[in-house]
């Protein structure tokens, strides 16, 4: 595959990561408890991993710049969605009772989103470029070796580098500062172990995409420049 062809399974890939990473945003309003323990993580926390899950195997099979490629259509699709939601938070409510407490809810949830957002595509685009320039750098120097601990010290790299940057912007003035930090904790830690989890299914993933596609990168001699793309 040369610089400019991306093949169907590709933009598949590239497809899955865009919608994890768009309704992973608009899930973060959305709380939960964790059991019985003093712990409140978003909802985004289901559905976010799966986007560092592809972006390992994107970086692994296709290289850090066209994995980097990826990340910034991510970062065009979030963008979409604020500012979709800022215009449709905008639009005077209805007279009607019923469709006015409607509008108000919609209003409630979505008038977030564009906070959640601006914290979000920051975060996004910090910690996924380190997964992706953390999981390159570690295959040259283990030449292709272990995908499965560099895949996990690469999601801990940037998960933590992910959280540091979002949970503050997205909470800040809404949660105690404690809970900020214990949510920063508990979903770094949530992340990481879903991968660990995960990770039989990813290896093998990453094996057939190998396969499939002919093709195992190495990052020799590139531009780790997030801003030069494939």
């Amino acid at each position: 595959m040369n610089k400019t062809t991306y093949t169907p399974t590709f933009l598949m890939l590239a497809i899955v990561f865009n919608v994890c990473l768009v309704t992973s945003n608009l899930f973060v309003p959305r709380l939960w408890q964790v059991g019985n323990l003093p712990f409140q993580l978003p909802g985004a926390v289901i559905l976010f991993p799966i986007s560092y899950i592809v972006n390992d195997c994107l970086t692994e099979v296709y290289g850090y710049r066209k994995a980097q490629t990826v990340i910034w259509t991510g970062f065009a699709m979030c963008l979409f969605v604020t500012l979709a939601s800022l215009l449709v938070t905008s639009l005077p409510a209805p007279m009607l009772d019923d469709s006015k407490e409607i509008a108000s809810s919609f209003d409630r949830i979505f008038g977030f989103v564009p906070r959640s957002m601006a914290g979000s595509l920051l975060a996004f685009v910090c910690g996924s470029t380190v997964n992706a320039w953390v999981m390159s750098k570690m295959k040259v120097a283990t030449n292709g070796k272990g995908f499965g601990w560099r895949a996990v010290i690469s999601s801990v790299a940037g998960e933590l580098t992910d959280s540091l940057v979002f949970m503050p912007i997205a909470f800040a003035g809404i949660l105690p500062a404690k809970v900020i930090l214990t949510m920063m904790l508990t979903q770094v830690s949530a992340k990481v172990l879903y991968e660990i989890i995960i990770l039989p299914l990813t290896s093998a993933l990453v094996r057939r995409l190998k396969q499939h596609e002919g093709m195992d990168t190495f990052d020799q001699n590139i531009s780790y420049n997030p801003f030069k793309l494939a």
